[in-house]
């Protein structure tokens, strides 16, 4: 069975159809939140930026939330093939101090994450903002008015508010939170971000790590990171919250794909999206993007449980931390067929990609 299925917009499909696809097409990649799905892609990513984007020579901007900031970050290692590799084991043996029996605290969980990219990110932090060809961008959601600090009461109201106000207009959320994107000041990205409130930040070594805690802070799950360095004051959240699969619009980039390896065929605007169904479908916003994601068959045929490594399996395998440790190793293992079938894929004069939904 195929493991690795290609989606792409009308755009995209023209090129892929009429040239295949070459390192020297990408211009740039996108990286979703989705917590411990990003595994599965850890094979893909190893190959991409480990081996097959280093055969070019054009700028590549890479824009990540939450575990695709880290992901995305850590590509732009000097080894991006070993930090990746790193990067998943890192992830998969995550644990938390806890009365058994309870879920850890989120002092804790935001501890344990940020020693985490201390030891995995802290080393490469100049070669990052040094990259010859990556542009790093770390997209966090910074709390407006009730939620410009982190606060018992007035976290979950700001949460609340947002909620009912996005079932009216995604645009209206901007009350609540807005998106500020940390970005290599080198070179602006090819597209504007006219979509949702935002503010843009330069990325230095004092706002780096910091920046991605942020992006990976669940709101009531980890600790907010408060006035990070250069950046408005104010309390940062998870950047999946605005831009849960960074449906922005690369349709208006005037050259170059958008190379987007992905865990499902829809890409959601924002976390608050999720439920509604009306918000999921592809628009021109997506008519340069490759989507490769996993053959949702193949998935259910040999993943763990038949799904992809999710946020779930923390509280479903409870102490049993081996066997969710020795699944999602089990889960990475196979996905290297994902890396595998895109290599050949990538070596054909002419790709057939599925449109996206």
């Amino acid at each position: 069975m195929q493991a690795l299925h290609v989606l792409a917009g009308p755009r995209a499909r023209v090129h892929l159809r009429e040239r295949g696809l070459r390192p020297a097409d990408v211009a740039v990649v996108p990286a979703a939140a989705g917590g411990p799905k990003g595994l599965a892609l850890n094979a893909l990513d190893r190959f991409i930026f480990g081996h097959w984007l280093p055969r070019a020579v054009q700028t590549v901007h890479l824009v990540g939330a939450s575990i695709g900031a880290w992901r995305m970050a850590t590509a732009c290692a000097p080894d991006a093939d070993a930090a990746l590799r790193d990067l998943a084991e890192n992830y998969i043996e995550q644990s938390y101090p806890h009365v058994v029996g309870q879920f850890p605290k989120k002092r804790d969980i935001s501890r344990v994450f940020a020693e985490l990219l201390a030891s995995g990110i802290g080393p490469h932090v100049a070669a990052i903002l040094a990259h010859p060809r990556f542009r790093l961008h770390v997209v966090t959601s910074r709390g407006r008015h009730l939620m410009r600090r982190e606060g018992r009461v007035t976290t979950p109201l700001g949460y609340l508010g947002a909620y009912a106000t996005n079932l009216v207009s995604r645009r209206a959320v901007g009350g609540w939170l807005e998106r500020v994107m940390f970005s290599d000041a080198r070179e602006p990205l090819p597209f504007a971000l006219h979509d949702f409130r935002t503010k843009q930040v330069a990325l230095d070594a004092a706002n780096l790590l910091p920046s991605i805690l942020a992006s990976g802070s669940i709101p009531f799950w980890l600790d907010a990171v408060h006035d990070i360095p250069g950046a408005p004051r104010g309390a940062y959240w998870d950047g999946g919250i605005t831009d849960y699969h960074l449906h922005l619009d690369y349709g208006q980039m005037s050259d170059g794909l958008v190379l987007y390896p992905h865990f499902q065929s829809s890409v959601v605007p924002g976390w608050l999206d999720k439920s509604l169904t009306r918000r999921h479908a592809a628009t021109a916003r997506l008519a340069n993007v490759v989507l490769l994601i996993p053959n949702p068959a193949w998935v259910e045929a040999v993943m763990p449980h038949g799904k992809l490594p999710d946020r779930a399996d923390f509280k479903a395998y409870g102490e049993r931390t081996l066997e969710r440790q020795r699944d999602w190793r089990h889960a990475v293992a196979e996905c290297q067929r994902l890396a595998d079938e895109f290599a050949q894929l990538v070596q054909r004069p002419s790709i057939e990609a599925l449109p996206l939904v």
